[in-house]
């Protein structure tokens, strides 16, 4: 995956149409979650679309997340979100500022309503699965 600066500066160079065909891109390149995992426990609430969230742990102790949904542009912005957070430890995911990392994108203005509303609520899922395992 492509370090969250390195996006950060494609996409201030990028028209609102391209903006929206680099979210999908960074959606296909999400590895991809076995369908066995998109079940009602790994859903993300709140979502327009369906968002499934997945964290695995690694013998170093950080968390590898494994993320899907069912619309394109969704699917790009978790890809955002996970860039955050992806192969992190617990503490490190909770020193992080995720929402400041995601600032940059300015996405509730580049997007819509509907599709930036489930963000919180995928932080908020990190956030908690975090604080679970470092505390």
């Amino acid at each position: 995956m492509t370090s969250l600066t390195d996006l950060q500066e494609e996409y201030g160079f990028l028209d609102p149409d391209d903006r929206y065909r680099l979210l999908i891109e960074l959606g296909r390149d999400l590895e991809p979650m076995p369908e066995a995992l998109k079940t009602d426990a790994t859903m993300v609430r709140g979502c327009s679309a369906s968002v499934w969230v997945y964290p695995t742990t690694r013998d170093d102790g950080t968390f590898h997340f494994l993320a899907d949904s069912n619309a394109a542009i969704t699917k790009g912005i978790i890809a955002l979100v996970l860039l955050t957070v992806q192969d992190k430890t617990p503490v490190a995911i909770l020193a992080s500022d995720i929402d400041a990392a995601l600032a940059p994108f300015d996405l509730k203005k580049q997007l819509s309503s509907n599709r930036t509303q489930g963000i919180p609520n995928m932080i908020a899922l990190i956030r908690e699965t975090a604080a679970r395992y470092a505390g």
